[in-house]
């Protein structure tokens, strides 16, 4: 059944749930355009707010938006309207990532407005986990979630989680000695001066979490070799839990289905009362991307790295306004 367009109201809420998804250095790289006459909503890329140093390629711009337009789809189905989605549906604009159909209506009980609620809770946590274990049930839904979107989650075991630690250390070290990058990653990123309760955008000092005492755990630290007044230092989990999103190939089409299924599992992982942050370090090298995979699984390439556990939720981070990435024409 079809339904006349939504109203300039309507569309806003749509798009402040889409807008708080996870995006690399909260850089919110999207765009959206509300298209009267067809009912429809198009997803497109911000490219000024693109990280060239650190995702030249814009794989992890078109993670974002596939995480935006996830949210989308939820809170489109929330709100009663059926997301019909076609991915990259403009050869000769390779901006334009994806268009929404929201002229039908369907059932606010299905399986993706049944995760509405976790948008909003969702938030990265920087913070220390508990060791506690994570009930493979759990797990297993969080798998099934990865192929609702047709992506793999993969949970490696305790060698290969190691492993994937000391290619993030190695990361670490590469950008230390790399001023161009250095440079991107403070751009976005605060300070905890006064200014950093003005932001839109970006990671405020308060949500960088404490300081690692020994480094054990997958959380990148924001701060750098910076002093951040106020800041404490602890001990965080000394057997972290981490899953592998990847997929089998590896395009612009690959890394919008990999940002949705990346929400998809936040979104399932929190109102399983889990606690989550990401992590791309070890993926921004291309000679260390390869190595985090396991090379018997099915994924032939990672495309993100997604802590699990459970410990304290992380606050929220501030988002452009809705009057900044929205057009309705």
């Amino acid at each position: 059944m079809s339904s006349p367009p939504l109203d300039a109201t309507s569309v806003a809420a749509l798009i402040e749930d889409a807008a708080t998804a996870p995006s690399m250095h909260n850089a919110q790289p999207w765009k959206f355009r509300y298209l009267r006459d067809s009912g429809s909503l198009q997803v497109r890329a911000d490219v000024e707010h693109a990280i060239p140093k650190a995702d030249p390629a814009n794989r992890a711009l078109h993670l974002g938006c596939g995480a935006a337009l996830f949210n989308l789809r939820v809170a489109a189905a929330h709100a009663g309207r059926e997301p019909v989605t076609t991915l990259l549906p403009d050869p000769a604009d390779p901006w334009l990532l994806a268009e929404v159909g929201l002229s039908r209506l369907t059932s606010p009980d299905d399986d993706l407005a049944v995760l509405h609620p976790a948008i909003r809770r969702r938030h990265t946590s920087r913070f220390p986990f508990t060791d506690e274990e994570i009930p493979t049930e759990i797990l297993d839904e969080l798998r099934s979630a990865a192929i609702l979107e047709g992506v793999r989650l993969y949970v490696p075991d305790e060698w290969h989680v190691q492993s994937v630690m000391d290619l993030i250390h190695d990361a670490e070290g590469r950008e230390a000695l790399d001023p161009s990058k250095v440079e991107e990653t403070s751009r976005w990123t605060g300070t905890g001066a006064e200014d950093d309760a003005a932001r839109t955008e970006g990671i405020p000092a308060y949500a960088f979490g404490p300081r690692q005492r020994d480094v054990t755990a997958p959380v990148r630290d924001f701060a750098g070799r910076r002093l951040i007044p106020g800041r404490d230092s602890a001990t965080f989990e000394t057997r972290p839990r981490i899953a592998l999103l990847g997929t089998a190939t590896d395009r612009p089409a690959d890394w919008l289905r990999a940002g949705q299924a990346m929400e998809r599992v936040l979104l399932q992982a929190t109102l399983d009362g889990l606690v989550t942050s990401l992590t791309s370090h070890a993926l921004e090298w291309p000679e260390l991307r390869w190595a985090v995979r396991d090379p018997e699984s099915a994924i032939a390439h990672v495309q993100m790295v997604i802590r699990l556990g459970y410990g304290p939720a992380g606050p929220a981070t501030p988002r452009r306004p809705v009057s900044d990435v929205l057009d309705i024409v």
